[in-house]
């Protein structure tokens, strides 16, 4: 099945917990495992149980492999209830375990901090997350109060070697 100018919400045991944005959506029924693609792009809302938005993400490509891994593919940004941005050109999404990850390269900011590194793991809620290979932009002054003039930025990290 192709549809075109989707804009759709999912329900979960009743409750509405996603909505999704897409240009073209294709719904492969019959490959081994299912699948659903968004080549042209997706913006999906993941809703809490008040219905504000707990997360969105977009990136340029999409594919859900069986209606349980998200495989996001290009600019992907994903932006979590404290505003803290994630950016990445590849990041997956198990629903069965409820984790994020991805090995490339990826950038979180937040008011007040910059991180990048590789390796990323996350929680669904993108809210307790870990990356190797890191540095970051973090505030500080010589008195121990934070200072928004005065900051420290490592070495951005190199790729880890691949065995």
């Amino acid at each position: 099945m192709q549809s075109w100018g989707i804009s759709t919400l999912i329900s979960d045991s009743g409750v509405i917990r996603y909505k999704i944005t897409a240009e073209e959506w294709n719904i492969y029924n019959t490959t081994n495992p299912p699948r659903w693609t968004f080549v042209k792009g997706i913006l999906l809302e993941k809703f809490d149980s008040t219905f504000h938005i707990d997360w969105f993400v977009q990136s340029d490509t999409a594919y859900c492999h069986n209606q349980q891994l998200w495989e996001l593919r290009g600019r992907v940004v994903i932006r979590n209830q404290e505003g803290t941005v994630f950016t990445s050109e590849e990041l997956f999404w198990d629903m069965d375990r409820h984790e994020m990850y991805s090995n490339m390269f990826m950038t979180i900011r937040k008011p007040d901090e910059f991180l990048q590194g590789y390796n990323f793991r996350s929680n669904e809620q993108m809210t307790r997350y870990s990356v190797s290979n890191a540095n970051a932009e973090t505030p500080f002054s010589d008195s121990g109060s934070s200072s928004s003039n005065d900051s420290v930025m490592r070495a951005a990290p190199t790729k880890p070697n691949q065995p």
